[in-house]
């Protein structure tokens, strides 16, 4: 099963949208606290549509009770990485794979990411941009992970409209 962990986040609709992506891709969330935010706000509803109450999500008071829940294979989202995303197999989808992101200004304390260096995974981009949005690096690494299942029990044609819509 593929796990989104995001370590204290602080922006609703970036969580928001990480809720739909989880819905739609069937992952799990799981959320440690402090929030910076309530996640009855607004913007969380607006940007996870009407797919939130979907979503299977579990509240941490902290990261050492999330370990101390959950094992499987961890991999740290960091832009102090040295490896890429496709540098790991996540194709046996009975293995839990956790991939866990930090809060949008500061990222995963160091003392969390040291005794991880080798999962610590960073997403190739120009020296532009510091890093990517959250929501958009969560939907590339669950679609990285997904893609080595072979998209799993995934829906590969749209449900709500005819197979041949775009023919007839």
């Amino acid at each position: 099963m593929i796990n989104i962990v995001l370590f204290e986040p602080e922006i609703p609709g970036n969580t928001g949208n990480i809720m739909r992506t989880c819905v739609a891709t069937d992952s799990k969330l799981h959320l440690i606290k402090p929030l910076g935010f309530s996640l009855d706000e607004k913007y969380i509803r607006r940007s996870g549509v009407n797919y939130i109450d979907k979503c299977d999500y579990t509240l941490y008071e902290n990261i050492d009770e999330f370990f101390e829940k959950n094992k499987g294979e961890y991999y740290f989202l960091t832009r102090y990485g040295h490896k890429t995303g496709d540098s790991f197999d996540y194709s046996d989808a009975s293995k839990n794979i956790y991939f866990i992101f930090g809060k949008e200004s500061t990222g995963i304390p160091k003392e969390i990411l040291k005794p991880h260096i080798d999962r610590c995974i960073r997403i190739p981009m120009t020296d532009n941009v510091r890093a990517l949005n959250l929501s958009n690096t969560v939907a590339i690494m669950t679609y990285e992970a997904l893609r080595q299942q072979n998209y799993n029990d995934l829906l590969r044609d749209e449900p709500h409209k005819s197979k041949t819509y775009i023919e007839d």
